[in-house]
């Protein structure tokens, strides 16, 4: 463990939150491809043109999709077999988010909750947000990254149910609050639920959902036909791109969830906005670094 160089975390780090800002998935894109050519309203279809401009233009010029560079979110899988110290890896994410605000240099986004305070380098107390879990029989360092702006974030919402509510229940709570959310969260993009668990655990559900390639189904049948169910239903609004009005109100809906108790279903709703953006870096034990997404 002393010999492996965390220096090489820390840059992947860095690397990834850049990356992420400025290089959108190609599952994202292939998806608003898609949904442009599914699209009949011409207003609809001028925002889309505006988005693959953006796009474009990020490619070109290697800079920002978006100037809202949200808050750092690190996914952290640890293989059985890699070499590792938990509390290094966890200094290492924090000054590389840190880094990459400085040096790329882009808007920091982090404050002090009441004083407003923003240290302009996207860290502080609590931040980055880092959920560590671990695989067997792997013996790399798996890190996904995903900023996670305000007007997507601003639109999460929770609420706990009975089981007597039936699953109906669930669904209209979904439907609901991404119609609230208008053109907030800058549709079309990912929805998130979580459902099951505790109050915590049901918010995190919801975010490691809009983390998915788009359109990624659950592996559970029941579940992947419910996220079927309620992409038809939400595209079936007539909400659209940017709120305008149009035939797609969001690119997919991904569900997440986990045993829950007996007396309680927790559902949770988390929006992605159309850049749902995230990068990888896969660390080996050797020091070898793969980017990817």
């Amino acid at each position: 463990m002393k010999d492996f160089d965390y220096r090489i975390v820390e840059e992947a780090a860095k690397q990834t939150y850049i990356r992420a800002l400025c290089d959108l998935p190609p599952d994202v894109r292939i998806a608003l491809k898609k949904a442009y050519d599914r699209e009949t309203k011409p207003t609809a279809r001028a925002v889309f043109e505006a988005i693959f401009r953006t796009i474009e233009i990020a490619d070109r010029d290697k800079t920002l999709i978006c100037q809202d560079t949200g808050l750092p979110i690190y996914k952290v899988k640890i293989g059985s077999m890699f070499p590792w110290n938990g509390a290094r890896i966890k200094k290492c994410l924090y000054e590389g988010a840190k880094r990459a605000t400085l040096e790329f240099p882009f808007r920091s986004s982090s404050t002090h909750p009441l004083t407003r305070v923003n240290p302009q380098t996207s860290v502080g107390v609590g931040l980055p947000v880092i959920y560590f879990d671990f695989e067997e029989d792997s013996d790399s360092l798996d890190i996904l990254m995903a900023p996670k702006g305000s007007g997507s974030e601003n639109m999460s919402k929770m609420q706990m149910f009975y089981p007597a509510h039936g699953v109906k229940a669930l669904k209209k709570f979904v439907l609901d609050t991404v119609i609230e959310t208008g053109a907030n969260p800058c549709p079309p993009g990912i929805i998130g639920v979580g459902i099951g668990g505790t109050a915590d655990l049901v918010m995190k559900l919801a975010k490691d959902a809009i983390m998915r390639p788009v359109g990624q189904r659950h592996p559970d049948p029941e579940i992947a036909r419910m996220e079927e169910e309620l992409e038809e239903a939400i595209n079936a609004t007539g909400r659209g791109p940017m709120g305008l009005g149009g035939d797609v109100s969001t690119l997919a809906v991904h569900i997440e969830m986990a045993y829950t108790h007996i007396t309680q279903n927790p559902v949770a709703v988390n929006t992605q906005c159309w850049p749902a953006r995230r990068a990888r870096a896969v660390i080996s034990p050797d020091g070898g670094v793969q980017y990817g997404y």
